[in-house]
C-alpha cells in the first residue's frame, strides 16, 4: 500500500517558522512529482508548492514565494516544506500529494492525511 504521511504540525506566532515533512512509502518515489496543498477552514484546497521528481524544478504559489522552500531527499523518500515568516492566513491543514512524473495534466495519484498548522496573530 502507498502511504504519504505528513508531520510537523504546530502552533506558531506570526513571523515564526515551521518545517513540514512528507514521508512516502510503498511507491517508487523518484517516479513522482510532489506538491504541497493547504486548506483553510471554509476555503477550497489550494496549491502551495511543488517539486519535480528529481528536485530540479520547484514552483510556488505567489502567496508563499520568498518565504517557503520545498525540497526532497529521494534517498529517504522524503519531501520537506520549510515555512518562514508565517502569516495568520497560513493557518490550514497542509497536505502532500504525489503525481506520476510526466503527467502534469493528470490528477494526483496519492494524498496524505494532512497536518494542521496554526499561526496566531
Amino acid at each position: 500500500h502507498v502511504h504519504l504521511v505528513e508531520s510537523g504540525r504546530g502552533f506558531v506566532q506570526a513571523g515564526g517558522s515551521l518545517r513540514l515533512s512528507c514521508a512516502a512509502s510503498g511507491l517508487t518515489f523518484n517516479r513522482y512529482d510532489i506538491d504541497w496543498f493547504r486548506q483553510a477552514p471554509g476555503k477550497e484546497r489550494e496549491f502551495v508548492a511543488g517539486i519535480s521528481w528529481s528536485g530540479g524544478v520547484t514552483s510556488y504559489a505567489d502567496s508563499v514565494k520568498g518565504r517557503f522552500t520545498i525540497s526532497r531527499d529521494n534517498a529517504k523518500n522524503m519531501v520537506y516544506l520549510q515555512m518562514n515568516n508565517l502569516k495568520p492566513e497560513g493557518t490550514a491543514v497542509y497536505y502532500c500529494a504525489a503525481r506520476l512524473r510526466g503527467k502534469a495534466d493528470s490528477g494526483y495519484n496519492y494524498w496524505g492525511q494532512g497536518t494542521q498548522v496554526t499561526v496566531s496573530s
